[in-house]
């Protein structure tokens, strides 16, 4: 479902107020200190934060943010403060981010924050977006769309509710029991609430979703506020209680699994049989970074959609961070491969309705101008689509944390070994490279060698890229894709391609291959390759690890090669500490860092990045509940 932006309005004393639902975002002339008052007092904070490793909120109706603004800055200014702060809120209609900050203005004791977030607000298309503030220490995690179809697939445990969002009477969903009943589940141990509403029907729905409920006096005009507490005494997931793990491979999924793991005070044993990161399927010269819509917004694209933003957010950090990872937002043309996909290209926009920034469909004049050549069709543009150098990004992701991060180069792993203490990986000598109680398999191809991953259906394609020198300031300096891909020059070279060749392993470059890339680049650019000569023509081969539905592996790996296809994925047996990163294909750029981000939050105990059903649908245990079909060239 399309997003749909609120619109800025006020009431007739400037209070912000909502002409859709007929109600005002904040009392009049209170709003900050409401949010002090009703949400951050009314769970007993700081103090239940205070000495904690995390600590989660979770809010109904974001608005336009000031409970969070608010919360934060409360945070900041607490010495004794948790390690890192999560807040997650659900909201149907976001504001713009240039209409946030006219609403920020008016608290200008805000503003150093509001700033930060509005530097950081995301594209406004539906799903979850995780946002990294404060140096990583406060995490945000927006549920951007209908709360009675996110929260059930929010998987988190909240110490803390903020149940904010218009009356009851002007927006009845929000408030419904149905929804409430969903706290409930998303209640940690002892979890607090607390609202300005005192509405019976509310206070009988979180009485049955497990809250003891209390009146307290209330902020302004309301004489009374709702505080409860959560009966729930179930213990929540057990954490490793040393945080020290050992990933294998440094490339894309490896690199990006051990900074998330760091950003959270992780000791990480990285292993690599090469001489640094990324020189293996990670290598290429220029990658291409960009989502791949589809009219029925299928689950294909929505983890593209989700693993592009959020890497986008990922690059942005380590650039302003000073680490030297060679990227350029310079935007991805994705050009029609014929009027007839170009007509469903228009209808998928036509029909999701996408913020401009992410998405709009051009027409043949203007994606020739965007390119820089003339072309015979139009497309879908990214504006914030890019290309990125993958080994500069693996390298950058293993410099960001020197103290905790260790690497193991020219290492080979000949065998993965399991003991009451984890994991150990031992070299062809049989000597110990290293262990740790959690080991992440992120080794490309090599994970089909190792025998605790039998059960993981990972196959091998061969890609070929074709490198040819570039003239300085020439066309194109965009990405553009129609079937393969040319990228913006880097140090005088393009790259242009690539092959996809299942369970092919010649590592030396093909003539053949040459002239497919050269195909593909004249199709994507007519008349371009003319003067392109096979002839002393260089690149690079690379095997990609591939799964049979195109989409990766993440989580814990299956113990055993069968299982009846009625049994949950939960209930299937896993190696105890085991992970795998894996599965990529062709999009290890899409999908590097928002898969580590959602292995780390798993194995920290913090809320997930992703709906739960894409949690699922990534398991590396599904394949066992249904048949594996042939393997399919990526598209």
């Amino acid at each position: 479902m399309p997003i749909d932006p609120a619109r800025l309005a006020f009431t007739d004393d400037g209070t912000p107020c909502s002409a859709a639902f007929g109600d005002v975002y904040h009392p009049r002339g209170g709003g900050l200190e409401q949010a002090r008052f009703v949400f951050i007092a009314g769970n007993g904070l700081p103090e239940r934060w205070q000495g904690r490793e995390h600590f989660t909120i979770l809010e109904t109706g974001f608005g336009f943010g000031l409970n969070f603004l608010a919360t934060w800055e409360a945070w900041r200014a607490d010495p004794k403060r948790c390690e890192r702060l999560h807040f997650v809120s659900v909201e149907r209609h976001p504001f713009t981010r240039e209409d946030l900050a006219t609403l920020h203005a008016r608290w200008p004791e805000l503003a150093p924050l509001a700033a930060e977030l509005a530097d950081n607000w995301p594209a406004l298309t539906p799903g979850m977006h995780r946002l990294h503030l404060d140096g990583g220490r406060v995490v945000l995690t927006l549920l951007l769309g209908d709360a009675r179809e996110l929260l059930p697939q929010l998987e988190c445990h909240a110490d803390a509710f903020f149940l904010d969002g218009f009356s009851p009477a002007r927006n009845p969903e929000l408030w419904s029991a149905v929804l409430l009943a969903e706290l409930g589940r998303l209640a940690a141990p002892d979890a607090t609430l607390a609202t300005w509403s005192v509405c019976g029907d509310v206070r009988r729905a979180l009485i049955a979703a497990g809250f003891d409920c209390e009146k307290a006096p209330g902020f302004g005009s309301k004489r009374k506020m709702c505080r409860a507490r959560h009966r729930g005494v179930a213990p929540l997931p057990a954490s490793p209680a040393a945080k020290h793990a050992l990933v294998v491979g440094a490339g894309l999924a490896g690199s990006a699994t051990a900074e998330r793991l760091a950003a959270r005070g992780w000791r990480v044993d990285v292993i690599d049989a090469a001489g640094g990161p990324g020189e293996g399927a990670s290598g290429n010269l220029t990658g291409v970074l960009r989502p791949l819509p589809s009219l029925d917004d299928n689950r294909l694209a929505r983890i593209t959609r989700a693993g592009a933003l959020y890497g986008l957010h990922h690059l942005r950090r380590l650039t302003e961070a000073g680490l030297p990872v060679r990227w350029d937002a310079c935007g991805v043309l994705h050009l029609a491969r014929d009027p007839v996909h170009e007509g469903k290209q228009r209808r998928i926009v036509e029909a999701h309705r996408p913020p401009s920034d992410y998405l709009r469909f051009v027409e043949r004049d203007e994606a020739s101008a965007l390119a820089g050549w003339p072309l015979p069709v139009g497309g879908w543009w990214f504006p914030q689509g890019a290309w990125v150098s993958p080994p500069s990004l693996c390298a950058a992701n293993l410099m960001t944390r020197p103290d905790l991060i260790r690497c193991h180069y020219g290492r080979a792993m000949q065998r993965l070994e399991a003991s009451v203490d984890g994991w150990t990986a031992f070299d062809a000598d049989g000597k110990a490279i290293a262990s740790a109680p959690v080991a992440v398999l992120a080794n490309g191809v090599g994970i089909r060698a190792v025998p605790q991953a039998a059960a993981l259906p990972v196959r091998s394609a061969r890609g070929q890229v074709t490198h040819f020198p570039a003239a300085t300031g020439s066309s194109p300096n965009v990405v553009v894709c129609r079937l393969g891909y040319v990228a913006p020059a880097l140090d005088g070279v393009r790259s242009a391609g690539a092959t996809f060749s299942v369970d092919d392993d010649e590592p030396a470059l093909r003539d053949a291959d040459q002239r497919e890339n050269l195909a593909k680049l004249e199709f994507i650019l007519p008349g371009y390759a003319k003067e392109v000569r096979i002839a002393g023509l260089a690149g690079r081969v690379g095997f990609r690890p591939a799964s049979p539905d195109r989409l990766p592996m993440v989580g814990e790996v299956p113990a055993v090669l069968r299982a009846d296809r009625a049994t949950p994925l939960a209930q299937i047996p896993r190696h105890p500490g085991l992970y795998a990163v894996a599965g990529f294909g062709a999009r290890g750029l899409v999908w590097a860092s928002l898969a580590a981000e959602l292995l780390a939050s798993r194995l920290a105990g913090e809320p997930l990045p992703l709906e739960r059903d894409l949690v699922d649908a990534l398991d590396p245990a599904r394949y066992l509940l249904r048949p594996v079909r042939g393997m399919t060239r990526e598209g």
